[in-house]
């Protein structure tokens, strides 16, 4: 979905060269009747062959797999990932291009995605009004990473210039952070998230039966709370892998708040919970409307 979506907004944006695709021959036979890719390959070092930029859009642990082809692409493509955790990706990048791991390969991951995913859900529009985050490979292996406006004197290089302005005109917004701040932030924001809603859909499939799973399904609250539990497992085993300590703590201290409001059902600490978190959500959605004037205020 993350792959098929980029061509089709690469093609929208006016990129005018060629896009190649790699996966298995089905997927390859719809992306090319959807257009979002000019010819296909089932061999990634076939479709990465003479190619200027080599987005691996993959579960994390292929992606992690992949960077050790990456020697054997062209040594002039930059090559730049979608995956939803970093620090695993960035060390793997490091321990397999040493000192040119910065030239050669751009961590990035785009805030956008749906709860399915697949070729079929495709969209040139997934990126517009998105934020592409970016993790550069900053110094030295070993060296500690950390933004790029702390480091005056990183450069980007034009291959990466040029791949921030293709994914502008697609209407995102590119930011930069540290690799390890990325995982902690996305375990709050996306991956508890996602293992909320999959522990309640669960829930509720061993509770609910016959008439009262119908009387669910009216529910609005309880299909906007679930509507992640359709996001396939295949993409979020490898982030629970990689980003497994961020992702504990968070949990825990999910469990502790759970814990208070199950302890303080029928006293004034319910509304203190309450009232905290409407003022969170008051917050997010001032963001939303004018994040300039939310981070002023």
């Amino acid at each position: 979905m993350i792959g098929g979506s980029f061509g089709l907004a690469a093609r929208r944006a006016g990129f005018m060269g060629r896009i190649l695709g790699c996966d298995r021959a089905d997927v390859l036979l719809r992306a090319r009747g959807l257009g979002a890719i000019d010819d296909g390959f089932e061999s990634l070092l076939s479709a990465a062959a003479g190619s200027d930029l080599i987005v691996l859009a993959a579960p994390v642990g292929a992606i992690i797999d992949m960077i050790g082809q990456i020697p054997s692409f062209p040594p002039d493509a930059l090559v730049t990932d979608a995956g939803s955790t970093k620090q695993a990706i960035v060390e793997r990048a490091r321990a397999v291009l040493g000192e040119a791991a910065g030239m050669r390969f751009l961590p990035g991951h785009p805030l956008a995605g749906k709860e399915a995913g697949g070729i079929g859900h495709a969209d040139a529009e997934l990126f517009r009004g998105a934020t592409w985050l970016i993790t550069p490979i900053i110094g030295a292996p070993g060296s500690p990473h950390s933004l790029c406006s702390a480091n005056p004197g990183y450069a980007f290089t034009e291959a990466q210039q040029a791949f921030f302005e293709l994914v502008g005109r697609m209407g995102t917004t590119v930011a930069e952070i540290e690799p390890r701040r990325h995982d902690r932030l996305c375990a709050w924001s996306s991956h508890l998230p996602q293992m909320v809603a999959t522990a309640l859909a669960t829930v509720l499939d061993d509770e609910l039966s016959g008439e009262d799973a119908i009387l669910f399904g009216a529910g609005r609250a309880a299909r906007e709370m679930t509507r992640l539990a359709s996001s396939p497992y295949s993409i979020w085993r490898d982030i629970a892998l990689t980003n497994q300590g961020n992702l504990e703590g968070a949990l825990l201290k999910l469990e502790l708040s759970l814990s208070h409001l199950r302890e303080n059902l029928s006293t004034r600490g319910l509304e203190e919970q309450f009232e905290q978190a409407r003022r969170f959500r008051k917050r997010i959605e001032a963001f939303a409307a004018d994040p300039a004037k939310a981070l002023r205020d």
